[in-house]
């Protein structure tokens, strides 16, 4: 994750470069239940409308719960399918709370979101609420698989802004929806959100199949000019992105043009940052206990926490997958491995570079910088 808002801080309130440090446990983001209401697409788990059998118990997902909190996890993301379908949901919440993780966000499409359940989710007392939003009216619709899916989203979103809850918008940028994100942030202004997270597409699960939308390089790159403008003027609003680490590379370029003379101390930054941290300071466990390097990896498991905890599953480098992504900077080939910049984006996403060239250390096909940019 990117967090541009952090970084433009850095403009005018400078902080001392340090090493780069990798907190003791991964963020987790944890896929409670897959069945979801929906049927988007672009869901890295194909999450459909029915039960999946063998899904973690409650008992069990608490037992691991006291595992992470002891392994150092900062942060649990409570995910799906969607979670307000699982009906133990607010009773896990609540254990997390009392285990004290310093951090408890739910990832919800927000359709259920009801006036009942954001008294519920207010209560529950989640330090975030993400609620993912692919464009204005039918064109979200259209990607989320029914009709009136985006009025209900937004209304979730203003229940939970009336509840004084954190709430943020999730959008992921294809060829279809591009042209959307300006109305979007126009709405998150309107409504007087707190957060925007742009995930680039990333080729997982149904994100695989539909990998011929994927935003091409210019289209990208204009994207994030105009994202890097409206954060810059909108410094009450977080901005995030995700699953494209030559983002942060991109923003150096955008400062050397623009503010040059920080760009020796937004480069030191962005070398602290590190980048890509998959199989690092991300990790997923799904809703069958299944651990992952990051959420879009389900076809690679790394063992499941009904055998083993966490904690050693973790630590595991015998599995070349996770010796090499934890590697820094990682040993890559074509134009990552030459990248003048490999220290700050650590290679990006593995998961395209292995969809599209069937090796996990090759070049990321998404990469949207140019050879020049990229030598220097």
């Amino acid at each position: 994750m990117f967090r541009l808002s952090h970084f433009l801080r850095e403009l005018d309130q400078p902080s001392p470069v340090g090493p780069r440090r990798d907190p003791k446990g991964p963020v987790v983001i944890w896929n409670l239940v897959r069945r979801c209401n929906l049927s988007c697409r672009h869901c890295y788990s194909a999450s459909t409308d029915k039960d999946f059998e063998g899904e973690l118990t409650t008992a069990e997902i608490v037992e691991v719960m006291g595992d992470l909190r002891r392994f150092g996890v900062p942060a649990l993301i409570l995910s799906g399918g969607e979670p307000l379908l699982r009906p133990d949901l607010f009773e896990l919440t609540a254990e997390a709370k009392r285990l004290g993780f310093p951090s408890v966000a739910l990832s919800t499409n927000g359709t259920l979101i009801d006036a009942a359940m954001a008294d519920r989710i207010a209560r529950a007392r989640f330090d975030y609420v993400g609620i993912s939003v692919d464009g204005i009216g039918a064109v979200h619709d259209t990607f989320r698989g029914r009709v009136g899916a985006y009025d209900e989203a937004l209304s979730g979103i203003r229940l939970c802004a009336e509840r004084g809850i954190k709430v943020g918008l999730r959008f992921t940028m294809t060829r279809d929806n591009a042209a959307h994100l300006n109305p979007i942030l126009v709405m998150l202004r309107a409504e007087k959100v707190g957060k925007f997270y742009l995930s680039h597409l990333n080729y997982a699960g149904r994100g695989n199949h539909n990998r011929g939308e994927d935003a091409d390089s210019l289209l990208t790159r204009k994207a994030m000019d105009h994202l890097f403008a409206v954060a810059k003027h909108t410094p009450d609003v977080e901005f995030v992105t995700g699953n494209n680490d030559a983002d942060g590379v991109y923003f150096l370029k955008w400062v050397e043009e623009n503010y040059p003379e920080h760009a020796g101390h937004i480069r030191a930054k962005l070398v602290q940052w590190g980048g890509n941290a998959s199989g690092r300071n991300v990790a997923n466990i799904d809703n069958l206990g299944w651990v992952h390097p990051d959420t879009m990896w389900w076809h690679r498991r790394l063992g499941n926490v009904r055998q083993r905890p966490f904690s050693e599953i973790w630590s595991d480098v015998s599995d070349p997958l996770m010796a090499g992504l934890k590697q820094h900077p990682r040993t890559l080939s074509g134009r990552c491995g030459s990248c003048a910049h490999l220290l700050l984006c650590n290679g990006n996403s593995r998961v395209r570079a292995e969809s599209i060239h069937k090796d996990c250390w090759a070049e990321d096909p998404g990469c949207y910088l140019t050879d020049q940019e990229i030598a220097a």
